[in-house]
């Protein structure tokens, strides 16, 4: 295993789960507007018109329900709408916020949340509803709720930013895995072949002639007679015996 191995890993882990993130999100998305949103759950109401529904406790979605002969390129205008809805006796009315929602479009059909209603309890709800709809076709308001696994949305979410820090980690690794220790440096050594410029000739050793011997031996014969450690006798035998060695 190389010094690179472990990072390639890294990065390829992160990658996959950066697409798995991505895919998530997207096929959860399709899903939801397709599958999950069930804007109609509980019947439309045309605009202008009236009508009942069925409404459960709890929150309930008002959407714009419209249908278009094209596309819905810069986004879809909603008109100016109205509704009014009636409790039945006894019950307290339900509360209107509006709550405007991304647009959904599939094939000729576009919706968009508009509203939600805070429904205190059950019951059949009367409603009147009115708006400038003109050139719209088949305008209405649907009554459902939204089914979408929100929780998904944010584990791919989550996904996304995981896979996005493992890569940065990853390439981090990866950078600092291609930088290799400079080696320490050591004495230099030259031999004739290293050598940049001519070859100095060879230093050899002095060694002195046989001449040059004796010649120091009478100088230190010399001293020991003027130092009084030879006698006159001693210095001319030794003398003689220095200059008949050949």
């Amino acid at each position: 295993m190389t010094a690179r191995t472990g990072p390639k890993i890294a990065v390829v882990a992160a990658v996959m789960t950066l697409i798995a993130g991505v895919a998530g999100l997207i096929v959860t998305l399709v899903l939801s507007a397709v599958v999950f949103d069930d804007f109609d759950a509980y019947g439309e109401i045309p605009v202008p018109g009236s009508g009942r529904v069925q409404l459960p406790a709890g929150e309930v979605t008002v959407n714009f329900h419209t249908s278009v002969t094209g596309g819905i390129d810069g986004g879809f205008p909603v008109p100016p709408l109205e509704i009014g809805i009636d409790a039945p006796d006894g019950l307290p009315d339900p509360v209107l916020t509006e709550d405007i929602g991304s647009t959904t479009s599939v094939n000729n059909d576009v919706r968009v949340r508009i509203w939600t209603l805070r429904v205190a309890q059950s019951g059949v709800y009367d409603v009147r509803t009115d708006g400038s709809v003109g050139g719209y076709i088949n305008p209405r308001l649907a009554f459902g709720k939204d089914s979408s696994p929100g929780w998904v949305l944010w584990v791919c979410g989550g996904l996304i930013a995981l896979g996005l820090l493992e890569l940065a980690a990853a390439i981090t690794w990866w950078a600092r895995s291609g930088r290799r220790p400079r080696p320490t440096p050591g004495p230099i050594v030259l031999d004739d072949a290293q050598w940049p410029g001519p070859v100095p000739p060879p230093v050899h050793s002095y060694q002195p002639t046989d001449e040059a011997v004796r010649l120091r031996q009478l100088e230190t014969l010399a001293a020991l007679r003027d130092s009084g450690a030879l006698s006159d006798a001693e210095f001319e035998a030794e003398k003689r015996r220095i200059l008949d060695t050949q």
